[in-house]
């Protein structure tokens, strides 16, 4: 869990979370994990924040079990699908899960 000053100070970029997540038609339990994902450690530049994002809602959606795509997410966020696949695991593996092998 993570401090309200913590999400107060990424409010914007939780917002943005919340809007790209509706447009994929995420779950609150994916929802949820992204926003734990990204706060548990933000980048400090901001052009590196939205690549994290999306990074952090793929990585979600695969804890929650729902079928989103790389691309998909690249999409809904106007990221690279690079930016993501270059990322996701790391966020995985920070919160202590294993990515899966496929």
């Amino acid at each position: 869990m993570h401090s309200a000053r913590d999400r107060l100070e990424y409010e914007p970029w939780l917002a943005e979370l919340e809007q790209i997540a509706d447009r994929l038609k995420l779950s609150q339990e994916a929802r949820s994990c992204a926003s734990e994902l990204f706060l548990m450690d933000v980048p400090d530049e901001d052009r590196s924040k939205q690549a994290v994002l999306a990074a952090s809602i793929y990585a979600g959606a695969l804890i929650a079990g729902e079928g989103c795509t790389q691309g998909a997410v690249a999409d809904a966020a106007d990221v690279s699908r690079l930016a993501i696949q270059t990322r996701w695991k790391d966020r995985l593996e920070a919160a202590g899960l294993e990515p899966p092998r496929w």
